[in-house]
């Protein structure tokens, strides 16, 4: 669509939009859901500036840096305001939400002493049963959710002794965590580093550079020591970013190992996880009954499926 079409598009929504909001609009009409819809979409994706002569153009924001919201706070469809864009990895794109899965797995059915062999499972197997189904807006973060999907099986005496999950529901302070608050031991290869520098194998990743909570200071492979620390929260999950000095990085013998950006006015930066959970030290105690499971098949684009395995 070109921009005379964008602009005249624009205008006609504006004049709905903006005539309903006015004070001297019927009440009824400026509280239509429909309405509010059309005026947030409208300032979520468009923009009215002036140009050097002083005439109005209407643009269309593009990306974060040309004002777009962030995609959990961005209406992505008229027709579902709770619906919301995401992306996995380079070819995965989708507008709505993720649902997690939890399904049991008991393995090989041995049967009792002395029970009728025509009697049990036709393949050896107790059936799988889906025991928690939980769906979130499209942008929450998977580790977001390990916690409470434990949460909600102790309510119903469902924990496992074991815990499978994919690489997206753990962390370094989940797995510790739910040991000992729920006494389920996490079976789940942890994220690894997908930066440039950890791809490349030769460059400065983060396992490079030594962290010191304590101090909250950062110590890069040569020697050079960070100038910043600020906890953040990115894509719904606690984060630390971690900066060093431009100056720090400009005569860097080895910079192009390091950083990508060739601004002398930028530093290296590192995003880590927090050294500690937030998880409460005296949660109560959950009743527990043996529950069991394997990786549940993913429903969809946007499925993700912890499991459980028996206790023994």
């Amino acid at each position: 669509m070109d921009t005379i079409a964008i602009g005249q598009k624009f205008a006609a929504l504006s004049r709905v939009a903006n005539g309903a909001s006015r004070s001297g609009a019927p009440v009824w009409l400026r509280e239509l859901p429909a309405v509010e819809v059309l005026r947030v979409v409208l300032l979520q994706n468009y923009v009215v500036t002036t140009d050097a002569t002083g005439r109005e153009v209407i643009r269309a924001r593009e990306g974060r840096h040309g004002g777009l919201p962030p995609g959990r706070a961005r209406l992505s469809s008229p027709y579902d305001t709770d619906a919301r864009g995401a992306a996995k990895g380079d070819d995965l794109y989708w507008n709505g939400y993720k649902v997690h899965i939890t399904e049991t797995y008991e393995g090989p059915d041995p049967g009792a002493p002395g029970d009728d062999p025509g009697r049990r499972h036709p393949t050896g197997e107790r059936p799988n049963v889906i025991v928690g189904v939980t769906t979130t807006d499209a942008t929450a973060g998977d580790a977001r959710m390990t916690d409470p999907i434990h949460a909600a099986l102790a309510r119903r005496a469902l924990l496992p002794a074991e815990h499978y999950l994919d690489s997206g529901y753990p962390s370094a302070a989940l797995v510790i965590d739910s040991l000992r608050r729920w006494g389920v031991t996490l079976v789940t290869p942890l994220l690894a580093d997908q930066s440039r520098q950890a791809r490349a194998g030769a460059a400065y990743d983060r396992a490079g550079f030594s962290i010191d909570f304590d101090t909250q200071q950062a110590r890069c492979p040569q020697g050079q020591t960070s100038t910043w620390w600020s906890p953040a929260t990115q894509r719904g999950t606690d984060a630390i970013v971690i900066k060093f000095a431009a100056q720090t990085c400009r005569g860097c013998p080895v910079r192009e190992q390091c950083t990508r950006s060739t601004s002398p006015r930028v530093g290296r930066q590192l995003t880590v996880p927090p050294a500690k959970s937030t998880t409460p030290s005296s949660p109560p105690e959950p009743s527990r009954t043996p529950s069991t499971g394997r990786p549940a098949t993913p429903s969809g684009p946007a499925s993700r499926a912890p499991s459980a395995r028996p206790s023994r």
